[in-house]
């Protein structure tokens, strides 16, 4: 667990406030999905939990030694005076909710006296998926903090949370990454990736890791030569249409095809963005075509095939207008 690259400010707000004896009690670390906040959220606990137990670390970022003993205990998910909450895996499947007797489990933790220092952390990934009482029960423990307890709640949309829980805590904004952020991160998770395949994680991940990494091994930067071939000359044979749906169409290729039907409509949003006037209306015309029949495409249970083909057209139909789409 190292510092994490794009969020320097945010780590600096909060080891600041810490080191000056001010810390707030709940935190909301708020901001798109997938730019590392439940990440960083543990990062900082086990770094918060490090320092208050009096161990000399270097002063910058989140880095705690490999050595060291609350790291182990950290890792080991053995440290006492930490909790994180997240949804549970069930023989059905990931639950969708994090239930109020896991908020009740906290008790423990709140009514017992700090083990290892003068500090507690609860980490909750992520506090949009809490049920209503188990956000009634996370909000009685905000109304009466226990001493020296922290929590860290990570939000992908904060305007969900109880308007009484956001004004218990302090909002920390998260932004998405940087171009040159976002290819070292994927660099280091995916060092053998071409050039290519990194400009278009890049392109797909629109400042998220954690959305491009969904795409990695996916070849979408093949798939977004064929969008913008298809685009360059409105594929008049629909030779390319033809040959895109039947190589998304198979069982195989399912992966595939579902990256497929996040990128198309974003590659006619990315043409969009380079038009205006007429051409802006009609490829905002296309993009919401696709945007609806790509969404409903999975749960309807349609062809893929049809479906790529279909949303091919869409792309096909950006080839009278009048700016350059390459590299959309």
């Amino acid at each position: 667990m190292t510092s994490l690259l794009g969020h320097d400010e945010q780590a600096r707000t909060l080891l600041g406030a810490a080191r000056s004896g001010r810390l707030h009690h709940g935190w909301i670390l708020a901001g798109p999905r997938g730019i590392g906040k439940a990440s960083f959220a543990r990062a900082m606990a086990l770094r918060l939990l490090a320092e208050a137990a009096g161990a000399a670390m270097p002063d910058d970022g989140l880095d705690v030694p490999q050595d060291h003993p609350i790291r182990r205990l950290f890792e080991a998910d053995a440290h006492p005076d930490y909790a994180e909450l997240f949804c549970l895996e069930k023989d059905s499947g990931t639950a969708r909710n994090i239930t109020v007797d896991q908020i009740r489990g906290l008790q423990r933790l709140i009514q017992s006296a700090p083990s290892m220092s003068a500090r507690r952390v609860v980490v909750i990934d992520s506090a949009d998926d809490l049920e209503r009482g188990a956000a009634n029960a996370l909000l009685k423990n905000l109304e009466e903090p226990p001493a020296d307890m922290l929590f860290l709640l990570v939000s992908h949309a904060p305007g969900r949370q109880l308007p009484t829980i956001r004004s218990r805590c302090r909002t920390l904004r998260f932004d998405i990454l940087s171009e040159e952020v976002m290819r070292t991160v994927l660099r280091g998770e995916k060092g053998d990736l071409s050039s290519a395949e990194l400009d278009a994680l890049v392109r797909a991940g629109e400042g998220s890791p954690g959305k491009a990494l969904r795409y990695a091994g996916l070849d979408i930067a093949d798939m977004e030569r064929s969008l913008a071939a298809i685009a360059a000359d409105g594929d008049p044979g629909n030779r390319q249409r033809l040959a895109l749906a039947k190589s998304l169409a198979s069982k195989a290729a399912k992966p595939r095809y579902e990256a497929f039907l996040e990128r198309a409509p974003a590659f006619i949003a990315a043409a969009a963005r380079l038009r205006e006037g007429a051409d802006l209306g009609k490829a905002l015309d296309h993009w919401e075509a696709a945007r609806q029949l790509a969404g409903g495409a999975v749960i309807l249970s349609l062809e893929p095939g049809a479906v790529v083909f279909e949303l091919a057209g869409h792309v096909a139909a950006l080839a009278n207008g009048k700016a350059a789409l390459r590299g959309a």
